[in-house]
């Protein structure tokens, strides 16, 4: 899955702290003055030469006065949270919703790079990780491809939506599949059961998104065949890219930790067969911010785990 991004962004700068930088912190101030005045012609001032050539004027004003205002409201704050390479990443809460803003100045502290996320509405309540006790939703020992909570190991974490995802397939020898790599069949996910990681009540399903032929993708339909599960916790868990047609359960229904969900398969925008797995703090994805999802007891890499996050080229699987 990709992500959804409004405002171009394009630097790399290197800083060596991790803690937010003293002009990283005036332009909080001045950015958000004139953003609640509506001084968008001030905001194009604060962009360097490169971001004036990227974008006229009058795009920036239609930018943040049609795109961003008028779904969002005033600015009410914005607080640093991490450096995401070297960029400042703020979160920012709006009078009407909530979204990452992900900045970079030049020395000169001009915008030479700025990312607004989709803006997430108000009045749902941030998620840091599950407090629900998870096995793995499957059987067996898998691999995965994307985990973990650095851009290097998940490529996930640059969409507020699916940060923290897991994208995850069944190797063998090194390989994800044996024979005709264009046949789903060739592939050792296809076909496996997906699994109940935990005691929770199914809230949406779809069934209905044919498997991609290998190679291909499906970007109309971003998850696919999907299940969303929600836990006693109001954590709510996006299993995605299933088999078409093979999805047992039923919105509304409870089910229990391992009883069967569905099957693996290859729809949506997927290149191969594999499962993708995240934590939200919502039913839906587009709504959601996502969390680190924690696994109880697993073995990784042919050691016993506890309250462990898979990262990019573990070998995980549950140990009861």
């Amino acid at each position: 899955m990709r992500p959804v991004l409004l405002l171009l962004i394009f630097f790399t700068l290197k800083l060596f702290s991790q803690d937010e930088q003293p002009n990283y912190e005036r332009f909080v101030s001045v950015f958000t003055e004139r953003f609640n005045s509506g001084d968008y012609d001030g905001i194009y001032d604060m962009y360097d030469a490169g971001m004036k050539n990227a974008f006229t004027n009058i795009e920036t004003r239609n930018f943040y006065e049609n795109n961003i205002n008028r779904l969002t409201g005033e600015i009410k704050s914005m607080q640093f949270y991490t450096l995401r390479e070297g960029a400042h990443v703020y979160r920012v809460v709006f009078d009407k919703s909530v979204a990452d803003l992900t900045v970079t100045l030049s020395p000169e502290s001009k915008i030479n790079g700025l990312l607004i996320s989709r803006p997430k509405p108000l009045g749902i309540p941030l998620l840091e990780r599950n407090t629900t006790i998870m096995s793995l939703p499957f059987n067996g020992e898998w691999f995965v491809y994307w985990g973990g909570v650095t851009k290097t190991q998940n490529y996930h974490v640059n969409e507020v939506t699916q940060q923290y995802a897991y994208d995850i397939m069944k190797v063998k020898d090194g390989a994800s599949y044996e024979g005709d790599p264009l046949l789903n069949e060739s592939y050792f996910a296809f076909g496996e059961d997906i699994i109940a990681p935990c005691d929770a009540r199914v809230v949406s399903v779809i069934d209905d998104v044919p498997d991609n032929i290998p190679g291909e993708m499906n970007p109309q339909q971003l998850t696919g065949n999907t299940i969303v599960l929600q836990t006693d916790n109001d954590e709510y868990l996006l299993l995605a890219h299933l088999m078409k047609g093979s999805i047992v359960v039923q919105e509304g229904q409870d089910i229990r930790k391992g009883e069967i969900l569905a099957k693996c398969g290859n729809s949506g925008n997927s290149t191969e067969p594999h499962l993708h797995l995240s934590l939200q703090n919502a039913a839906e994805m587009e709504e959601s911010i996502g969390a680190k999802l924690y696994f109880d007891r697993i073995e990784v890499n042919g050691e016993i785990r506890l309250d462990y996050l898979p990262v990019k080229e573990d070998f995980i699987s549950n140990s009861y």
